[in-house]
């Protein structure tokens, strides 16, 4: 029994030692379009997935003014928060003025899914404007 239990500790400590910290990569969320009303951002996840542990998501929108909206990303606190554009256990990651100049920056920290979305008007732009999507960043294992 105890030496079946080395074994699993000693494949554990191999699979891990093969995943490596490498390079992290960062990505304008929508790409040349950026942090906007009316982009499908649960597609360009899709399209620019898979995303790894320590990437960098760049969120870029421009501060408000008299001609364009505010935005600002929140984190929601689940799934079905995330399908009803559900707001209130949402937590305010980045208000309107954080996307200026080179934007917000989030750094996926956790193995865990990341509910993404706009929180104006009350998640307005995320229902209607389909400003919300969602990324679960893997480990980065090494490649030989």
């Amino acid at each position: 029994m105890a030496i079946k239990y080395a074994h699993q500790i000693l494949f554990f400590l191999i699979v891990v030692s093969l995943c490596a910290i490498t390079q992290a990569d960062t990505t304008v969320v929508g790409d040349d379009q950026g942090w906007r009303f009316g982009f499908n951002y649960a597609e360009w996840a899709i399209q620019n997935g898979p995303f790894y542990l320590n990437d960098t998501l760049v969120f870029k929108y421009d501060p408000p003014n008299g001609t364009t909206f505010p935005h600002s990303v929140y984190l929601l606190h689940d799934y079905w928060s995330y399908l009803r554009c559900d707001m209130r256990r949402a937590k305010l990651v980045a208000n309107p003025i954080k996307g200026g100049g080179e934007g917000f920056k989030f750094v996926l920290k956790k193995w865990q899914p990341h509910y993404f979305a706009c929180g104006e008007r009350g998640g307005f732009h995320c229902r209607i404007g389909l400003m919300k999507f969602v990324v679960t960043p893997f480990p980065r294992c090494q490649t030989w």
